[in-house]
């Protein structure tokens, strides 16, 4: 089944805990801490697959979770991280979260991590010094990111065939491809959208054709306008118009005004003008329409007739230096993009105080609230630890000159503790 939709939940793997353990040998009275550190959790990481061409295995999934990290184990050995898990799609899959697009997967093997896992907590060996020898303490991991996602799949192709119900696009899609879409002599025969490569003077291309258009498409009538996405990505569309029409310029006018009602005006994308099936009426009538069209639009039309293999020469000549244009504008502009260089600036760890309605003190900054998530607050010495690292990076100053004091509730993300 064809889907080029879907909603999921990714959730990276949560970091495992440091452990809290003491080196027991024999003839080693005190063998020390030797608690190592917890693995960091799996990322959920999306792979382009050129293998993939719908996204209908993730209509019906909720969840997609990567592996946790494992606790970290005794003699400082650290806990196994998580497995990253794979989400392979096709070519042309744009990933969103609310209506920021976070990925836009365009090139077989790209891949993306949208949700790291979370850090794995340190152990207690990790907090040896030489005044600290015997610490007890040991962090908790770090959750994973977890996100809802929306897939959306626009086709990666160079030329998309667009015209009303049983303009001829599937047959010419037969014909110049190796593509095998459903053909028949009614309306709406095309339900989803259909590629195929063209090899054409040893240069090849891609086609896409979109189900039929009609007139208040972009109003939810017939099939809408929800399958012209894939034509977003286009180099050149063929404007596809049957032989038989009563009238061409009418029909011409139609799905123009249904591709400028898009989202994206795709009214203005280089268009090829076609008249389809010119076998099935009288060379008259096919003369007819050709000089309408070309008086309306100031354009050549071409005449073709996929079933009779006639016209089709001239046509794909005329689509392939279209094509190569916008290949070398899309590598030009790829190259522009690939040189610049983009300097991280370190920047101090930003943190402030608020005032809660009930009077609680909660602590917001990226940093310190990874310690407290790291911290296990049912341990005296992980608060004890926490509140020392509040002292050094002058979270504990800020708090008093708000008016915090001992007996006082602050809170840090979803913990909170009585401050000291």
């Amino acid at each position: 089944m064809f889907s080029d939709t879907a909603t999921i939940e990714i959730r990276a793997g949560k970091g495992g805990n440091g452990r809290s353990s003491f080196r027991h040998e024999k003839y080693r009275a005190m063998g020390g801490p030797d608690g190592g550190d917890g693995g960091h959790g799996g990322n959920v990481v999306f792979r382009v697959d050129h293998n993939a061409n719908t996204l209908s295995s993730y209509r019906t999934a909720r969840l997609i979770a990567a592996e946790d990290g494992m606790v970290g184990g005794g003699n400082q050995s650290r806990g196994h991280a998580g497995a990253d898990v794979i989400i392979n799609v096709p070519e042309g899959t744009m990933v969103w979260c609310d209506e920021e697009l976070l990925a836009d997967l365009t090139v077989n093997g790209q891949e993306a991590i949208l949700a790291k896992g979370g850090r794995g907590g340190f152990g207690n060996a990790h907090f040896v010094s030489s005044v600290r020898q015997a610490p007890r303490t040991a962090e908790l991991g770090e959750p994973g990111e977890s996100l809802k996602v929306r897939l959306e799949l626009k086709m990666v192709a160079d030329v998309g065939l667009v015209g009303l119900p049983n303009a001829g696009k599937s047959t010419l899609l037969s014909v110049v491809t190796n593509a095998k879409p459903a053909i028949a002599d009614y309306a709406f025969t095309t339900l989803i959208p259909n590629l195929g490569v063209v090899e054409h003077r040893d240069f090849a291309f891609l086609m896409a054709d979109i189900p039929g258009l009609i007139e208040g498409a972009s109003e939810g009538k017939g099939l809408g306008d929800e399958f012209l996405r894939h034509v977003e990505r286009t180099a050149v569309l063929f404007h596809m118009i049957e032989a038989a029409s009563n009238d061409a310029v009418r029909d011409y006018k139609v799905i123009q005004k249904e591709l400028a009602s898009y989202v994206v005006d795709l009214s203005t994308r280089p268009q090829l003008i076609v008249i389809t099936k010119a076998d099935t009426v009288e060379p008259a009538t096919v003369e007819a329409a050709r000089k309408a069209l070309e008086k309306h639009t100031k354009q050549k039309v071409y005449v073709i007739s996929a079933q009779a293999h006639q016209g089709l020469e001239p046509l794909l000549d005329a689509a392939v230096p279209v094509v190569k244009a916008a290949r070398d504008e899309h590598a030009r502009l790829q190259a522009e993009k690939d040189a610049v260089v983009i300097t991280e600036i370190a920047m101090p760890d930003m943190w402030h105080v608020e005032i809660e309605e009930d009077g609680n003190y909660r602590v917001i900054g990226e940093r310190i609230q990874g310690f407290a998530l790291r911290t296990n607050f049912e341990s005296d010495e992980g608060v004890e630890r926490l509140r020392d690292i509040m002292r050094k990076t002058g979270v504990a100053r800020g708090l008093r000159r708000q008016g915090c004091k001992p007996g006082d509730k602050v809170s840090i993300g979803d913990s909170t503790f009585e401050w000291l």
